[in-house]
């Protein structure tokens, strides 16, 4: 069993990753206010002292820790490490992604070090957004001559704090999320904030931003060191990862990594190698989220490799051997790093992708995680006169592997892509998938609407929740690849109305009768686009152009302006007549979205 701490970002993250293993396990808060759903979790709430913990533990057969809260929950994380190490069990700290200090924003080690020093903020007027529990630690400020406002959550809760520890109505101004930062300073104008080092996700950035446009000062409280005995991860796909690798029987299947993700780890050791002299047996690579995830690399001398894991994905390329050469190339370059292909790694014949004809496969993201991961290290060991980063990956096995994929149909030749979204590829069973799906279903019904807003992942979701922005967040639903069965579970759920967010790829196969959508499953049918085409009324040249493409979005370039809203309804309706009968009892709203978000 696992038992989390949460109450905050890192606790919402935590609790979406391991719902997804189906798997009981407690989810504790100090004061129950969180607003968080729970399928198979069990809320704790209350704070645990060392024994309570320890005997909670013991009397639940917890056999990992999750501390997911506050940076500053400083009693906590000590608690849950002595407890931890009394009981011999793991314990992962889930932190917060947090960006470099700032040398021109002040810091200090604590409130107590701030406060000593006040004096140089007799007569200014400072604003504390250091939480609610923090407002008799600055009270002292006062007697200095300072005008001090809090920043607090408006929850009765923290009203009532506030009062207890001497703070005014009018000192008081309230935090709401999508609250503009700039906006509140410019509303009390104050010479002086007060941040603690909250991380990303505490909006730390943007308040420092809105703070350092308006020439305030900013102050920082540093957040607290981590108790020694933590094995720390500071995103939900590490957390995931290292659950997976201490609790193995959690998740029925496990995690791997995408290719581009191995590509930057090979390019980023042998990066290390050249600019550095070491090699580690493990780099950490940062995913397009911003979190860090360790990769054990190896090494040869001409460059790094590493050797891919899948996880209980069924992918072809799991095992296979990904490298890198990294080299100074003899000219300088307004672009510091550049990316080729290698050995095994296809070349762009048709158009659609993301990069002309002749290119590397390498995909848009693993080329932006590369630069990302190496640009650091260049930038702090780079010579004036080196001029530019050559990097060539390599896949030994890639031509022979290609032969088994989809890419030579697409005009990928001579090897396989470098390809990957998130940098993490997350297995799911088919009944697992759907299960997970009719639990989403259940939820958005209870929350009483009459509309379930299904879509294929959060970059459709995100178009499509610009539709319909009165609706809680609980009522989108991805359906990865299984639209006739998501529409099926909704018709269980008895709502009566649905609407069905796509993008084209997957909507020339659906208008083809293909209710499940998975590249494995089915692939597009030109023919059959041909005859849309017909059917909107697209001359030959639209036509033959058609016939030429490689990915299903090339359509909307290809088809002209004039005419994509007639082949948009083409489309939609063909998809309609597939759906519609799924649905007996209810009315189906169908959005086709382009790559830019415009919805037909």
């Amino acid at each position: 069993m696992i038992l989390v701490f949460g109450g905050t970002t890192e606790g919402r993250k935590a609790v979406k990753e391991l719902e997804e293993a189906g798997n009981p396990y407690y989810y504790s808060t100090k004061t129950g206010e969180q607003a968080v759903t729970l399928h198979h979790g069990v809320r704790v709430d209350g704070a645990m002292d060392a024994e309570t913990m320890t005997a909670f533990c013991q009397s639940h057969d917890v056999r990992l820790l999750i501390d997911a809260a506050h940076p500053f929950a400083t009693l906590l994380h000590q608690t849950v490490a002595s407890v931890a190490a009394r009981l011999q069990i793991p314990a992962i700290r889930f932190e917060r992604i947090f960006p470099p200090r700032d040398p021109h924003v002040e810091w200090y080690d604590s409130f107590e070090q701030f406060v000593a020093q006040g004096e140089s903020l007799r007569g200014r007027r400072l604003l504390a957004t250091t939480g609610v529990q923090t407002i008799g630690r600055l009270k002292a400020l006062e007697s200095r001559g300072v005008t001090l406002f809090y920043r607090i959550l408006p929850r009765e809760s923290s009203l009532s704090l506030a009062r207890r520890q001497g703070a005014l109505d009018r000192q008081l101004c309230y935090y709401h999320e999508g609250d503009d930062e700039r906006q509140l300073l410019l509303s009390l104008r104050p010479d002086a904030i007060l941040l603690k080092e909250s991380g990303e996700t505490g909006g730390f950035t943007a308040k420092v931003s809105a703070a350092t446009a308006l020439h305030i000062r900013v102050c920082v409280i540093k957040r607290p060191p981590t108790p020694p005995g933590f094995v720390s991860v500071d995103g939900e796909h590490g957390m995931r990862r290292m659950v997976e690798q201490l609790l193995p029987a959690f998740y029925p299947l496990h995690s791997g990594l995408t290719t581009g993700t191995y590509a930057t780890a090979s390019a980023l050791a042998a990066a290390t190698r050249l600019l550095t002299g070491t090699t580690p047996d493990h780099v950490r690579v940062q995913l397009p989220n911003g979190e860090h995830i360790p990769v054990p690399v190896f090494y040869r001398p001409d460059g790094a490799y590493t050797i891919k894991d899948s996880g209980d994905d069924p992918d072809i390329t799991k095992g296979i051997e990904i490298g890198a050469r990294v080299e100074w190339g003899g000219h300088a370059s307004s672009d510091p790093v550049r990316i080729v292909g290698g050995v095994g790694v296809g070349t762009i014949t048709l158009p659609g992708f993301d990069y002309p004809l002749g290119e590397p496969a390498i995909n848009k993201v693993p080329r932006q995680m590369i630069r990302d991961n190496l640009m650091p290290l260049v930038d702090s060991h780079r010579h004036p006169r080196a001029g530019q980063l050559q990097v060539t990956i390599t896949v030994p096995q890639g031509c022979e592997i290609a032969k088994k994929t989809f890419n030579p149909r697409l005009g990928i030749v001579g090897g396989i892509s470098i390809v990957g979204v998130s940098g993490i590829i997350k297995p799911f069973s088919e009944d697992g998938f759907l299960n997970s799906i009719r639990k989403c279903m259940e939820v958005a019904r209870a929350t009483g609407c009459d509309r379930v807003v299904i879509n294929s992942g959060a970059k459709s979701e995100r178009f499509v929740k610009a539709c319909y922005p009165h609706l809680p967040p609980q009522v989108f639903v991805e359906y990865g690849n299984y639209i006739g069965e998501t529409i099926r579970l909704a018709a269980e759920q008895s709502f009566p109305h649905v609407t069905l967010g796509v993008m084209i790829g997957k909507a020339v196969k659906l208008a083809a009768g293909h209710l499940d959508t998975h590249s494995r499953r089915t692939v597009m049918d030109k023919a059959f686009i041909d005859a849309m085409l017909q059917e909107a009324g697209c001359d030959d040249q639209t036509r033959s152009r058609a016939q030429a493409m490689t990915l299903a979005r090339e359509l909307w370039d290809i088809v002209p302006s004039s005419q994509l809203s007639r082949f948009a309804e083409v489309v939609k309706s063909h998809c309609h007549a597939h759906c519609a009968p799924l649905l007996p009892h209810g009315d189906l709203t169908i959005l086709l979205i382009d790559e830019q978000g415009k919805v037909y």
